[in-house]
């Protein structure tokens, strides 16, 4: 990986690591046309640089985001299912991350469930969080696994189905990924030094440039979608799905494979 490869994963990771379209399975598709996705550097790239999109939301919402215990206890409720899926299926997931078909499928299907959502939770509108709805999140938010599901679409329709108005869910969706990307960094770095691999100081770099980048333009995108789903909802998301697992699809089918180079 280079540096310019390094700033367009991070610009991507930037602009859809908030919106329900999948910013794993966006990473994967870029890092497959480099021609770099087979490598281990490069998976490890894929994963820490979300961090750093992630705190975007701890400064955006910083009063907020510090507040009650019964808050932080929440959003370890709802973090348990993925520490204990992501523990129990670390190969698999590793697998799923080298498989750019699997991405193209997961947005096809994803982008045919966004067409439906606002209309299956139309009168949603609850702001309060119960334990209980908590952990629901949880559990939908390991559907992200699978790359091309989307951490933050899954998360944010689970708190719709728990009767969360669209705007709380998302904001709690973005809540719930700080301590889920901490955990999967620190459990994607602990996997690559265990597998006998050291940074280099040129990689070193490029995990730096990669979460700045990523750090900066989800700064400027997360408050431009919290305002367009509050008004839009999410077809718009859906048709772009849609759209992109089919180009993927014929590209796969009738040009050229979307396999690991």
């Amino acid at each position: 990986m280079n540096t310019l490869q390094a700033i367009v994963l991070a610009i991507i990771e930037g602009i859809t690591e908030f919106l329900p379209v999948s910013s794993t399975g966006h990473m994967i598709i870029a890092s497959s046309f480099f021609g770099i996705a087979q490598d281990d550097f490069t998976k490890l790239f894929t994963i820490v640089i979300q961090l750093g999109a992630i705190l975007s939301v701890v400064v955006l919402y910083f009063k907020r985001f510090f507040q009650s215990f019964d808050f932080y206890f929440k959003l370890l409720v709802a973090f348990i299912p993925a520490v204990v899926l992501g523990l129990l299926l670390s190969d698999k997931i590793d697998a799923l991350l080298e498989s750019p078909l699997t991405v193209a499928v997961s947005l096809l299907v994803g982008g045919i469930i966004l067409l439906k959502v606002d209309q299956w939770f139309s009168h949603s509108e609850e702001t309060k969080i119960t334990y209980l709805q908590a952990f629901k999140i949880g559990l939908f938010q390991c559907l992200a696994m699978v790359p091309g599901v989307s951490r933050s679409g899954a998360s944010i329709v689970g708190g719709m189905s728990q009767k969360l108005a669209r705007t709380s869910a998302a904001e709690f969706s973005f809540f719930l990924a700080v301590p889920t990307m901490l955990g999967a960094t620190a459990k994607k770095c602990y996997d690559y030094y265990k597998d006998g691999y050291v940074l280099t100081d040129d990689q070193i770099n490029l995990l730096f440039i990669g979460n700045l980048i990523a750090f900066v333009v989800a700064l400027l995108a997360i408050k431009s979608f919290i305002g367009f789903l509050s008004k839009k909802g999410f077809r718009v998301f859906g048709y772009y799905r849609i759209a992109a697992g089919i180009i993927l699809l014929v590209i796969h089918y009738f040009i050229h494979p979307l396999t690991i180079i």
